[in-house]
């Protein structure tokens, strides 16, 4: 199985997180790129500040590697009129997919109508400039029925708000990577959990991030019907090399 292709090479750190300087972690995302390029990578992940220079980077190279960013993140509580707004930047910045984390937290605390309107308004935006639209619902901070009650909202509002054929292009996504766990307990796609979000997203394509850490458990994700992984150990997956940590 070729499983570059269903790959999105994540790196997420900011320089304070990493320790790098906004130099050096330029360099560490035009690197991710360098391997998309070499791997036959379908998308690098990037945060929203470099995305611009990513387009230019891209287009200098003649390359079709997919440019993914995150918004709200990670902890999704931001405003709706923020996600938008970084949104926006980032489309006018040359994004091709953004990976939104939704309000998990307002979810948790039954404000279903503020979930249901930055889903709805932020995916109308992307599909209406030609994006892909991901959505985060952090699936370790959230109980089996929580996410399987989520992801069927989602996919129910995505049904009663949108074309059928653009719900193609509204996934699913388990974990930004970031969320704290307690004892050792996974803060990434587990089997589990990408069972249940797949029985309950209806028409709606799944990512599984994090946690993926062989080109086996790869595979399997593939073969139960995700569409897409995001990890930060991509090229270590298809050159079945031993992953330590990371995303």
């Amino acid at each position: 199985m070729k499983i570059n292709t269903y790959l999105d090479s994540t790196y997420l750190k900011t320089p304070a997180q990493s320790g790098l300087s906004e130099e050096e972690t330029l360099e560490t995302v035009f690197n991710l790129a360098k391997e998309a390029i070499e791997n036959d990578i379908f998308a690098v992940m990037i945060r929203p500040d470099y995305v611009k220079q990513m387009r230019v980077f891209l287009s200098e190279k003649n390359s079709n590697v997919v440019i993914g960013t995150v918004i709200g993140f990670h902890e999704g509580t931001y405003s709706i009129e923020h996600k938008l707004a970084e949104a926006t930047k980032a489309i006018e910045d040359g994004v091709d997919e953004l990976d939104f984390v939704i309000n998990y937290e307002a979810y948790k605390n039954g404000e279903l109508e503020l979930v249901k309107k930055e889903f709805v308004e932020c995916t109308k935006l992307c599909l209406d400039n030609g994006k892909i639209a991901k959505w985060i619902i952090e699936i370790a901070a959230l109980t089996d029925e929580q996410i399987a009650d989520i992801t069927k909202k989602i996919s129910t509002w995505a049904e009663e708000n949108f074309k059928t054929e653009d719900l193609v292009k509204i996934f699913v996504k388990s974990s930004t990577g970031f969320f704290k766990t307690e004892g050792g307990k996974p803060n990434g796609a587990t089997v589990e959990g990408i069972k249940i979000m797949l029985a309950n997203a209806g028409k709606l394509p799944v990512k599984a991030a994090g946690g993926v850490r062989t080109p086996e458990e790869a595979e399997n994700m593939i073969e139960m019907g995700v569409k897409r992984i995001g990890t930060s150990s991509a090229l270590a997956l298809i050159k079945n090399e031993e992953v330590s940590g990371g995303y």
